[in-house]
Parts: C-alpha cells; sequence; structure tokens
C-alpha cells in the first residue's frame, strides 16, 4: 500500500504505541487523523506531526463515529487503521476479602475490547466503499492486543480477559472482511516503556527485563510503530497476531 497522501487512524495517539505510530505513518507521507481522550496530549503530537486531532472516547458509538465523520471530512475514508487505546489497571478478583468492582472489570471491557470492535466496524464499513488498489487490497486494521492476552498474571484476570477478546477477534473479522478486500491484524506487544506498562507493572526492575531472552530491555515504541509500517507494506500479513516480545513468555 502507498501511504502518501493515504488517509490513516491512529488511536490511543496521545503517548506510547500510538504517537509514535503516527509520527511513523506522517513520516511516510500518510494524511494521519490521531484519536485520544487526551485532548491537550494528542493535540501536542498532531501538531508535531502535522496531522488532525481528534479528542474522543472511542468505546462511545456516537463519539466513534461524529471522530470518524470529521476524519473522513478532512482527508477521506481511512485505509489505515491503528487501534492503540489500550488501559491497565492492575486489580485482584479478591482483596482483603471484598470482590472486586465488577464496573472496573466491565471498563477494561469497554476500553480495551469494545472500543476495538467498534473502530474495527466503522473503518471496515467505510473502507467497504473504496476503490481497491493494485493488489486488490481497500485497507488494513491493525489493533493491539497484549501478552498478557496469553500468559496473565495474578491481578490481570481483568485486563487479560480484554485483550484475549482481541486476540480472538483477529481471525474471524480477517474472514469475514477478506472479502472486501480488507486485511485485519494483531499486535501483541511485550513489556514496552509505555504509560500503560507502568501502570500495569507498579515495581518493575531489573530482574524482570533479565527475564527477556533477547534484547533484555523493555521495547522502544519506535520498533511497535516499525511492525505497523511492515504489516502495512505486506499484504499477506493477515488474520494473525504478531507477538512483539523479544521472546519473553511470562
Amino acid at each position: 500500500m502507498d501511504l502518501w497522501h493515504c488517509a490513516s487512524v491512529v488511536t490511543g495517539a496521545a503517548s506510547g504505541l500510538g504517537a509514535e505510530t503516527a509520527r511513523y505513518l506522517a513520516e511516510a507521507g500518510a494524511r494521519v487523523t490521531l484519536i485520544d481522550i487526551d485532548a491537550a496530549g494528542v493535540a501536542a503530537v498532531a501538531d508535531e506531526v502535522g496531522g488532525l486531532a481528534i479528542p474522543c472516547d472511542v468505546a462511545d458509538a456516537g463519539a466513534a463515529e461524529a471522530a470518524l465523520k470529521t476524519a473522513r471530512e478532512a482527508h477521506g475514508a481511512a485505509r489505515v487503521l491503528v487501534h492503540c487505546v489500550g488501559r491497565a489497571h492492575p486489580q485482584k478478583i479478591v482483596d482483603n476479602d471484598a470482590p472486586m468492582p465488577l464496573d472496573d472489570f466491565r471498563q477494561l471491557v469497554e476500553v480495551n475490547l469494545i472500543s476495538t470492535f467498534n473502530m474495527t466496524r466503522l473503518v471496515a464499513a467505510d473502507m467497504a466503499h473504496l476503490p481497491r488498489g493494485q493488489s486488490g487490497e481497500r485497507g488494513v486494521i491493525i489493533s493491539t492486543a497484549s501478552g498478557s492476552a496469553y500468559e496473565g498474571q495474578s491481578g490481570e484476570a481483568a485486563y487479560a480477559a480484554s485483550k484475549g477478546g482481541v486476540v480472538s477477534m483477529i481471525l474471524p473479522a480477517a474472514r469475514e472482511l477478506g472479502a472486501l478486500g480488507i486485511r485485519v491484524v494483531g499486535i501483541a506487544p511485550g513489556l514496552f516503556g509505555t504509560p500503560t506498562l507502568f501502570a500495569m507493572e507498579s515495581n518493575l526492575d531489573s530482574r524482570v527485563v533479565h527475564s527477556i531472552p533477547f534484547p533484555q530491555r523493555f521495547g522502544d515504541p519506535a520498533e511497535f510503530a516499525m511492525l505497523v509500517m511492515h504489516v502495512i507494506a505486506n499484504v499477506m500479513i493477515n488474520g494473525t497476531v504478531l507477538r512483539l516480545d523479544g521472546g519473553y513468555h511470562r
């Protein structure tokens, strides 16, 4: 896919993986819309890359529809969606003899899982009306899962469940949308130096890093963005979740 003037949407773009992905897409010449609930943060990154900032809660159907309408009017229908929205909130199922509040679980599912499906359905509907490219492709949707979807730790049951739902969504979505020329791919990062990681892991130390086979360090958001760029370029990557973790299986 040629990214020059290609309409692209990045969610969770105020910081971390989303912000770096927006930078890479803009550098490649894409017309980037940056979406995040953090209005000030997403505006700052958009100013930096020359993109369009839209503050929005993408788990909200009406708000997401309005955001994409604004993006479509500015840049045209998106051929690329990179969904990086995510929230981490470590919490035990039972703590001090009290059950985890059900609303806390519900919020993680809303932010991590429902927002992923919501953006997928809305962007795919727009992509379906685009002309096919030389390879027959209309667009690509890349969603962010997590290594915790496979190997969640104590205190991560809710988070792992929400990200596990993202993993399970990728293949059936790719099978369905493939008929329309739309690819669906997931990326499951391991330990990356982002605000989400530091919210999830409150006691990070060198022992955690040394348990990564190679390289023994936290991932750089640029390495996530580089994989996004390769997925966009390589039309054979579809219906799969790519683990990006240095071999770290907890």
